[in-house]
């Protein structure tokens, strides 16, 4: 019989189904890397979320490895090219949390735009600021979406009833122009965005791509979102754009720098929490109950479609 080690809190529905298709599955949530690296050799399928890393030393104690299954969207925890050139199978589950991303967009960006937080703490605090709290309207502005996969995706279909144009560039598609989203170049994307938001995997082309230089050639001021990976952004550029009037609020779900203590200890990390424009949320776009049940039916319908 196959086994399927789980080593990370997947929903209980993926277990369920890989039994179904036969396989035995140990559930180890809790297992330690030195543990897992004891028995994974005894292991056809590795099942993993966001804390486990698949990096060469995992995947040489793995003779019998055939698939990974990332509970999740991102691949980045994982030594892809590795896997590859071992045969192992990668599989992941961006259908399940795409509606979890897109919805977690739209709330940031209409917090910022209204300036929900900072009113909020304000009138708790016994001030009552009417026109410091004006905000901005969605509609008619232009909203540019870098990466047009199932994340960026759903953030323009969500969009699609506050009657806003939606820009959509994506290095690696072409002719991807739907009802929600028009198919533009970076170039139109500056020129024309009143919203940036980042739908797009981190990779070593992608690692700090938003710095001052990308920033620096926007024509208007923007709100900027990131639900894609922190690394992506240099946050001192952020908060250099911020105080500049470059960038009129930012809704940053992913961090450079995650969990503390380590993110208290960047130099940008006091700076970043005290500025009222910005907004932040500890890497949750996609983590809402019912994305952890969608991922791993996802992740379990994938697994009928293997080639072991």
């Amino acid at each position: 019989m196959k086994k399927i080690l789980i080593v990370d809190d997947l929903h209980p529905a993926f277990k369920i189904a890989a039994q179904d298709l036969g396989y035995e599955v140990d559930d180890l949530p809790l297992i330690k890397k030195s543990e897992v690296l004891e028995i994974l050799h005894q292991y056809e399928g590795l099942a993993i979320r966001t804390k486990f890393r698949v990096d060469k030393e995992v995947i040489d104690a793995a003779p019998n490895l055939k698939f990974v299954a990332r509970a999740g969207a991102g691949m980045d925890n994982i030594e892809e090219a590795y896997a590859d050139e071992k045969n192992i199978q990668l599989i992941n589950a961006p259908e399940g949390n795409a509606d979890a991303v897109g919805e977690h967009a739209v709330g940031m960006l209409l917090s910022l735009m209204n300036n929900l937080r900072k009113a909020d703490i304000e009138i708790r605090n016994g001030k009552w600021d009417r026109e410091g709290n004006r905000g901005y309207e969605l509609k008619g502005k232009t909203v540019g979406i870098i990466g047009y996969g199932h994340m960026g995706q759903s953030f323009a279909r969500k969009l699609k009833g506050f009657e806003v144009k939606v820009l959509a560039y994506d290095k690696y598609k072409t002719r991807f122009t739907d009802d929600f989203a028009t198919e533009a170049s970076m170039e139109e994307i500056v020129k024309y965005a009143d919203v940036l938001s980042l739908h797009i995997p981190l990779t070593k082309e992608t690692r700090q791509m938003v710095d001052e230089e990308y920033l620096r050639h926007f024509r208007r001021p923007i709100f900027f979102i990131n639900l894609a990976r922190g690394e992506i952004v240099n946050t001192q550029a952020v908060l250099n754009a911020m105080e500049e009037g470059k960038i009129l609020g930012a809704g940053l779900d992913v961090l450079e720098t995650e969990k503390f203590p380590a993110l208290g200890e960047q130099n940008w990390y006091a700076a970043l929490s005290e500025n009222p424009k910005v907004l932040l949320s500890p890497h949750v776009g996609g983590w809402t109950f019912d994305s952890y049940r969608k991922i791993s039916e996802v992740l379990a319908d994938k697994l009928k479609n293997l080639e072991l």
